[in-house]
């Protein structure tokens, strides 16, 4: 069997508690390291590190996910606060923009998911939309709703047509970075999501694969990095 594919997925930093400890720790909901493993990978933890190293640390991977999580800092896309943003996550913030800027640089291939397809939209000069209504079912719960990928994307040849998809966010897309073009919207016009123009595989998704059993996103990814 040939050797599968080194997946790097960004994490959370957060105080968590198991057994007797309650402690900082490096957190990944455990769906991402097995949507990756479902999908012919292997899911290797990035936490959060000095942005420096980057280059090196994707140098060493066949492919990237930079996971779902906290709000972006508004100060990365030049906005003030909204009282509705949530708490900043500035390591998380700084680490994983130099991720993206070092996987987009060499051509390994990127995945966003949620926060992940805002920060990849904010790494290229995008900005984004700190509150919308209707895309949280409850606090703590994952929703679904459909979203239309547009014909003749990278995003329609990995998901195909409609697709009902698991969703949890309250921040979107605003002015598209560089480079990049809106490749999915839900049904209220909310991009769902984008990806380069150009040669490559980078691609983000607003919503939560790991969240589900569809493996196509995940999958794409893997066969890519396989291939590269």
């Amino acid at each position: 069997m040939a050797d599968r594919p080194l997946i790097g997925v960004s994490t959370y930093l957060e105080t968590a508690r198991w057994g007797v400890w309650e402690l900082e720790a490096a957190l990944l909901p455990a769906g991402y390291p097995r949507l990756v493993q479902a999908a012919g990978g292997v899911a290797a933890m990035l936490p959060p590190d000095e942005p420096a190293y980057a280059a090196g640390v994707v140098a060493r991977l066949d492919g990237v996910v930079i996971a779902g999580g906290p709000d972006v800092d508004p100060s990365r896309y030049g906005a003030e606060r909204d009282a509705r943003c949530g708490p900043e996550a500035r390591a998380r913030d700084s680490w994983e923009l130099a991720l993206i800027e070092a996987a987009l640089a060499s051509g390994t291939p990127l995945l966003g998911i949620c926060r992940g397809m805002q920060l990849l939209n904010v790494a290229l000069g995008g900005t984004l939309v700190q509150h919308i209504d209707g895309h949280v079912e409850a606090v703590g719960v994952f929703g679904r709703h459909v979203v239309r990928p547009v014909p003749g994307s990278l995003c329609a040849g990995v998901v195909g047509g409609e697709v009902s998809v698991p969703t949890y966010h309250h921040q979107a897309v605003g002015r598209l970075g560089a480079g990049l073009v809106a490749s999915a919207f839900a049904e209220d016009g909310t991009v769902e999501a984008v990806e380069l123009s150009g040669a490559g595989w980078a691609l983000g998704v607003q919503w939560h694969p790991e969240m589900g059993t569809d493996l196509k996103v995940m999958r794409s990814l893997t066969t890519t990095a396989t291939a590269t």
